[in-house]
């Protein structure tokens, strides 16, 4: 089994390195192939931008082998040749923008079947703001207001992402539609992975806040956190 980044948001830059850098580790190093899913920035037409922003950045931490699928909405999400290249991936990494229209475009598909497989294989599966809310069990539609359910590879969570400037008003009303969930606060260029012994290590500039049975709890970069 591989492992799990989360990512708050404005990711390419600044100490977000911290984190992208150990995914690189932890998929096999620079040679590593590297497949970013820009599907999240397509409904208003950023997904070409974003994803050579993503590709520019893991080159200049020394990825090799880097390469913007054209996974934009739910029939590309289909298409062979889009799975199959996320099925050979190491580190698979879903962009930010809007997240239902991520959700709707890999729920059920081949493409996200391929993650899946990918991700039992070893590989590194990664989001930031709508990419990470989506892997969880639940996300937040912002553009409805409404709690959808997500893609599961988190159980029992949520993201707020951007958690240091808007993602924190969304606390209070999101503990009371999902009280039985982690609220996962994550501050922008801040990222969490599941490499730590029975838990998660937070990387980057920020801090990471969970909420749980009431209460909050503050990670800054360095420490180790549980889900449960």
């Amino acid at each position: 089994m591989g492992y799990v980044l989360l990512a708050g948001g404005a990711e390419f830059g600044g100490r977000m390195a911290d984190a992208d850098r150990r995914a690189i580790e932890l998929a096999g190093g620079p040679d590593a192939p590297l497949a970013i899913i820009p599907a999240a920035a397509a409904p208003d037409g950023n997904h070409q931008r974003a994803g050579g922003n993503g590709a520019r950045w893991f080159a200049s931490l020394g990825a090799r082998q880097v390469a913007v699928l054209p996974l934009t909405d739910r029939a590309s999400a289909d298409d062979p040749a889009v799975a199959g290249a996320l099925r050979g991936a190491r580190l698979i990494y879903l962009l930010g923008g809007f997240p239902h229209h991520l959700g709707q475009s890999l729920r059920d598909s081949a493409s996200w079947r391929a993650v899946l497989e990918a991700h039992a294989a070893g590989a590194v599966i990664a989001g930031s703001s709508a990419g990470a809310m989506v892997l969880c069990e639940h996300y937040y539609d912002p553009q409805a207001g409404q709690v959808r359910p997500g893609l599961g590879l988190v159980p029992n969570a949520c993201v707020l992402p951007h958690h240091n400037t808007f993602g924190r008003s969304w606390a209070a009303r999101l503990a009371a539609l999902l009280p039985g969930s982690v609220l996962i606060g994550i501050d922008e260029r801040t990222g969490m992975i599941d490499d730590a012994p029975g838990g998660w290590r937070v990387y980057g500039q920020g801090a990471v806040t969970l909420y749980a049975a009431g209460k909050s709890a503050r990670h800054a970069p360095g420490e180790a956190l549980e889900l449960s």
